[in-house]
């Protein structure tokens, strides 16, 4: 059976996530306790039903991270699929948003600030997190999570999945991303006028840049860097892996770079590819 679980920070868009999941034919359950996971699989399993489930997991149900890391083993080892998304956002976008809706945080019946409230439920979940994939939502309106998670649950998982991700370093870097490298030293296509329109995707920059040296041995050393790195973290149990690639506006070189190491990478892990600033691209 495939499983999603959803958890994340309160005020994240863990709802909104799980309501993508329903639209898309899961069957939902909001705010389980991780002990009954399991009840849940059996039940639908007994009635041979084979509906897809997805599961919203968070601080609400105090959540015992070891008991939830020992049920996701569990479920696996039975062979079911269990992917975990993990939905985040900055501290300063949170305080906006429990401010805008008058809503409490969880664990504001401890007599806590909503600040301290969000920085200890931050770090009374980063250990799922570390098991998850993540989306920082700091930037994002609710179409373009829904959107975000759509194109993540097309991507089939087996073993470890490398997001290979661009961006554009003037709008933010994301805080989802588990290495940053910066293309901002390579020869920038977008002071060439007839080059300017084009995204790195197209031709004309791919031909551009595959004849500067220079992109060539940025290309070579990052390639040789995670190709090294990324089976110790496969060994590690490590399910997701977030490359991030940058340049100044996420157009041109950072794009190139991405789609480069992607055809490097495409035959040894499983890949999803996502460009956050390229003119008429959405990911894939």
């Amino acid at each position: 059976m495939k499983i999603v679980l959803i958890s994340g920070l309160s005020g994240s868009g863990k709802s909104v996530a799980l309501k993508q999941l329903e639209d898309l034919g899961y069957y939902c359950v909001d705010n389980l306790p991780m002990e009954l996971l399991p009840s849940l699989v059996l039940h639908h399993i007994d009635r041979g039903d084979e509906t897809k489930l997805g599961v919203s997991v968070d601080i609400r149900s105090r959540i015992d991270i070891s008991q939830a890391q020992e049920q996701i083993n569990y479920l696996r080892s039975e062979g079911h699929q269990v992917d975990i998304l993990f939905v985040e956002a900055e501290e300063s976008v949170l305080v906006r948003r429990f401010s805008e809706t008058r809503r409490s945080h969880p664990l504001s019946d401890h007599n806590l600030s909503l600040i301290e409230s969000l920085q200890k439920e931050r770090g009374w979940l980063s250990p799922l997190r570390d098991l998850a994939y993540c989306i920082d939502t700091s930037k994002m309106n609710a179409q373009q999570l829904r959107y975000a998670v759509q194109q993540w649950l097309k991507t089939e998982r087996q073993g470890l999945l490398v997001i290979l991700e661009s961006f554009g370093f003037k709008y933010g870097t994301p805080n989802n991303a588990d290495f940053i490298f910066d293309m901002r030293s390579l020869p920038n296509p977008y002071y060439d006028t007839e080059l300017r329109p084009y995204n790195g995707m197209d031709k004309p920059i791919q031909d551009y840049l595959d004849n500067q040296p220079l992109a060539q041995e940025m290309v070579n050393d990052i390639d040789g860097f995670i190709s090294r790195w990324l089976p110790r973290m496969q060994q590690e149990s490590r399910s997701y892996v977030t490359i991030a690639i940058g340049c100044t506006g996420g157009q041109h070189r950072s794009v190139y770079v991405v789609e480069r190491l992607a055809q490097r990478l495409k035959n040894t892990y499983q890949l999803l590819v996502l460009h956050r600033q390229a003119q008429n691209l959405t990911g894939r």
